[in-house]
């Protein structure tokens, strides 16, 4: 079974094509990071623009080089959100334009399954249940994956995502967008030796709060002199907190739910230091491979295949959820 997935809920405009929800025939991305560097951070009306142009030739190149032509799809497969309202529009306009006219089905897929999803593509064992931690620039949650598409939320962030933290530092120590590759890149060079507040939250809870971190290191960068300064010690601080953060959340997470798999997605899955960090833990620990971290269509497809599988399609009356809600 041939799916096309088509992915546009921010900055990227994707398309890849997947068969039978574990073999990757193509993957083709348009990154908008060039038009966007120049405000700091993603302008939805820049964004969806940028996606109405490139849709279509992005599509074509996907099937080009899996060697594959439209009638030979399947089903076609689409974020539906969560996202900006914008992008998510362009997706699920044209995902639904194509279906009708190549008379095939529509599969509206949820964002943060198909970050899941990713790891089938790489992991031909892996299969539910096992727990999933999600990490990204608008989400950090927990989540119980009860089979294909099923999940049971058991924590996530009371305030900023993790992603979205690490942009927030890029910005205080003066580092370019998109925030997060450079604050890792930056880390590599530094020293974590400023102290910084570890914000767990109540004993035993799930949930993150990664703001008052990222207003600790603003108050650090405000206080000290320009000439003492030491940016790349801040941002390995910054960074290792965080993650330890993580580590010890993720450990009660797999003592709470008695898993021995744990998966980990979104976009702050391709941190190194993060993947280092979480070798030692007590479970099989599974990361997309890098280029499939951030969005992609690839895990879209992935994702869409079994819910296809289960009979779960759309209809035309499809529309973009800003959001949507797993």
């Amino acid at each position: 079974m041939l799916i096309l997935g088509i992915e546009t809920s921010c900055d990227e405009t994707a398309a890849a094509l997947v068969k039978d929800g574990r073999s990757l025939l193509s993957s083709v991305i348009h990154s908008q990071i060039p038009i966007h560097q120049p405000y700091g951070g993603v302008v939805p009306e820049i964004a969806s623009r940028s996606h109405v142009e490139r849709i279509d030739a992005v599509v074509e190149e996907a099937l080009k080089r899996a060697g594959k032509s439209f009638e030979e799809i399947d089903g076609v497969a689409v974020t539906q959100g969560p996202g900006l309202i914008g992008p998510l529009l362009v997706g699920v306009s044209y995902a639904k334009g194509l279906a009708y006219a190549l008379e095939k089905p529509l599969i509206a897929v949820h964002h943060l399954d198909g970050h899941v999803a990713a790891n089938y593509l790489a992991f031909p064992e892996l299969k539910p249940p096992f727990l999933a931690l999600i990490l990204s620039g608008g989400h950090s949650h927990f989540y119980d994956v009860v089979d294909y598409g099923d999940y049971r939320c058991l924590g996530g962030t009371r305030d900023d995502a993790l992603g979205e933290a690490f942009d927030k530092v890029a910005r205080i120590l003066g580092l370019p967008y998109p925030g997060g590759p450079q604050v890792e890149k930056l880390a590599k060079k530094g020293q974590a030796r400023y102290s910084l507040p570890k914000t767990m939250l109540e004993k035993g809870s799930l949930d993150f709060s990664f703001s008052g971190i990222k207003s600790a290191v603003k108050n650090l960068y405000d206080k000290l002199e320009p000439g003492q300064r030491e940016k790349a010690d801040m941002a390995a601080s910054f960074q290792d907190m965080v993650f330890t953060i993580v580590k010890e959340k993720l450990a009660e997470a797999l003592v709470q739910t008695s898993h021995n798999k744990v998966v980990i997605a979104g976009g702050v899955a391709s941190n190194e230091r993060l993947r280092h960090m979480m070798q030692d833990l007590n479970a099989k620990v599974f990361f997309p491979p890098l280029s499939i971290c951030t969005d992609n269509g690839a895990m879209i497809a992935g994702a869409g295949y079994y819910q296809l599988q289960k009979g779960e399609t759309a209809g035309l009356d499809l529309n973009a959820q800003a959001g949507l809600s797993l």
